[in-house]
């Protein structure tokens, strides 16, 4: 078992030891992280702030990065943006890397809610929370690139990049993943032994499958159409939720092209959206320019002014799925692994991000002590610890989309109501907008 050495990171618990026949076992590893997304790089440079060492296996190939190449980012992970909350914000200033990130970063003042052919609005503005900002929004390439040259720095993370995860096996004092090469069929089986696995693999997470833990899945019918758009009026910092019979929409707002998140001299005009469509029609949306564009503004109308341009869009299928637990012994599940949730809001990335830093710095703690970093009854009490955000994030996600989606004429009304009466109630809006910056968890 390796417990004081690994947990503080120590020269020599990064010690690789090589067996014979084309097999290698790489030894005294404290925390093996499975699926190199946006949630396990945050998630192994939380470890790498507290001193703990980690090995990161993601099934592809990462591209070849470096910090002198300003060109445009690698679309290695996806083509959707992220609107990171407040929370999150600070999460990577604790970190040191946020100055790195807000480069292509762009700062949410205001947020639009509004319902499409009704009359019921509300806003929240930064200056009546006195927040700096409501979370702020970037481009996933720009994210991940940077999350990627942050862990290929640093010393006390190891990646094996191009590796997929074949089996488990969990003893009492460590747990062992088998993986070889996903580019090769002929390659030849390696493993890795540490103190904890954290899965981070995804919708569809492999560890999940392998541990046969089962998951609820809940298929939307619908599809997330994603991108880039123009218009010709500024953003000015606005954020425009816009709830449509198809579903709910968004217009965020994002850095100029090759801009600079704290420059106050960007001219704005570009938006991250997201268009919610039913299956089966998203087609016409991601290959017609002009239709896309004019969808949009008629659902819009001129909140956002004229949409002019659209860029590259991706589409990808909405579900809601959780995993009926997220510890099985030594292997926490984390990230989409353990709730994949609806964009509306988008709360999803956020949560996730919750769920690493709390993990982190319990493990952090709990190594401190010189305690198991790995004991099942440890994690177990992580679980618990973070059900009340999720499920209450999970609640909110629910409620706000079959809410605004109900057709039922008086639920409309009702709706309605409630937008105009978001201004006038007490209280109501600083508790939304702390449970919206993910400060209340």
């Amino acid at each position: 078992m390796t417990t004081n050495a690994t947990t503080h990171g120590s020269a020599e618990s990064q010690t690789q030891t090589h067996v014979a026949n084309n097999q290698s076992a790489l030894t005294n590893q404290s925390v093996l992280v499975v699926g190199g997304g946006h949630v396990g790089l945050s998630f192994s440079l939380l470890l790498a702030h507290h001193g703990i060492s980690s090995t990161l296996i993601e099934k592809y190939k990462y591209p070849t990065v470096s910090p002198d190449d300003a060109s445009a980012p690698t679309q290695y992970l996806d083509s959707r943006n992220t609107a990171l909350s407040r929370r999150t914000v600070q999460i990577y200033q604790e970190i040191g890397l946020w100055d790195e990130l807000q480069s292509h970063a762009c700062r949410i003042d205001e947020v639009h809610v509004s319902e499409q052919g009704s009359f019921g609005q509300a806003k929240l503005k930064k200056e009546e929370e006195k927040v700096e900002s409501f979370g702020q929004v970037m481009e996933n390439a720009w994210l991940g690139r940077k999350l990627l040259l942050a862990v290929k720095a640093h010393p006390l993370i190891s990646i094996m990049d191009g590796n997929l995860v074949e089996s488990l096996k969990q003893n009492s004092d460590s747990v062992t993943v088998t993986f070889k090469n996903s580019d090769s069929e002929t390659a030849s089986e390696q493993t890795l032994t540490a103190d904890l696995l954290v899965a981070c693999d995804g919708r569809d997470s492999s560890v999940r499958n392998l541990l046969n833990i089962d998951s609820s899945l809940y298929d939307y019918q619908q599809s997330g159409i994603v991108g880039v758009v123009t218009t010709d009026k500024p953003h000015e910092h606005v954020a425009i939720e816009r709830f449509s019979p198809a579903g709910p929409l968004a217009v965020l707002p994002l850095t100029d092209a090759q801009g600079d998140g704290r420059e106050p001299t960007q001219q704005g005009y570009r938006r991250s959206v997201v268009w919610v469509c039913p299956k089966g029609e998203e087609k016409q949306y991601l290959e017609d320019d002009a239709h896309f564009l004019q969808t949009l503004q008629n659902a819009f109308g001129q909140r956002a002014g004229t949409f002019i341009k659209a860029g590259k869009r991706g589409c990808y299928p909405l579900t809601k799925v959780l995993a009926e637990r997220q510890v099985d012994g030594r292997i926490v599940i984390m990230g989409n692994a353990a709730h994949t949730l609806h964009p509306v809001a988008g709360q999803g990335f956020n949560l996730c991000m919750r769920d690493a830093h709390a993990l982190a710095k319990m493990i952090a703690s709990q190594g401190m002590k010189a305690e198991d970093i790995g004991n099942p009854q440890f994690l177990r009490h992580y679980e618990q610890a973070r059900l009340k955000d999720q499920k209450r994030v999970i609640k909110f996600c629910d409620a706000v989309l079959h809410g605004f989606t109900h057709p039922n004429p008086v639920v409309k009304f009702t709706r309605n109501l409630g937008l105009l009466a978001f201004d006038k109630i007490p209280n109501v809006k600083p508790l939304v907008a702390t449970y919206a910056m993910g400060l209340k968890s």
